[in-house]
């Protein structure tokens, strides 16, 4: 994936931080529930009663939101540096180390760090850790 540095765009990036952030204490104030993506999709598949409503919706803004960005700006630019199967490879290791860490990024960086959770540090410590090593190795030892 490359990104363009001369696109970035910092006011754009403090206002989505802003609305994270805003999304998860409303959600935790207001609902009790930690606004983690895995948690709330895997909430679907084994549903509790009365508790679908607000994860179809917390889920729905998530695919809505970059519609309404769209409306109003053009969508970035984005290249993928890899084949398909690195993907599939990749976004199944994803979900692996999500249910093994009991939480995903959002859950742990996002939310669990902000309630000071030493759970969330070490989680939050471990996946950096390991997507730096991922970097270093795909790129310096087995790239070009």
């Amino acid at each position: 994936m490359t990104i363009d540095w001369n696109a970035l765009s910092p006011g754009a990036a403090l206002a989505g931080g802003l609305l994270i952030g805003l999304a998860a204490a409303a959600l935790v104030l207001l609902n009790g529930r930690i606004a983690g993506i895995s948690g709330v999709l895997g909430g679907l598949l084994r549903p509790a009663r009365g508790d679908v409503g607000w994860r179809i919706a917390f889920l729905s803004g998530l695919i809505i939101a970059p519609a309404v960005y769209a409306a109003f700006d053009a969508w970035p630019v984005v290249r993928i540096d890899a084949g398909d199967g690195t993907l599939v490879v990749a976004g199944l290791l994803v979900g692996a180390g999500t249910r093994y860490g009991a939480g995903c990024t959002s859950g742990h960086g996002v939310c669990g760090l902000s309630r000071l959770s030493p759970r969330s540090l070490i989680a939050t410590l471990t996946f950096m850790g390991a997507g730096f090593v991922t970097v270093y190795v795909v790129r310096h030892l087995f790239g070009p």
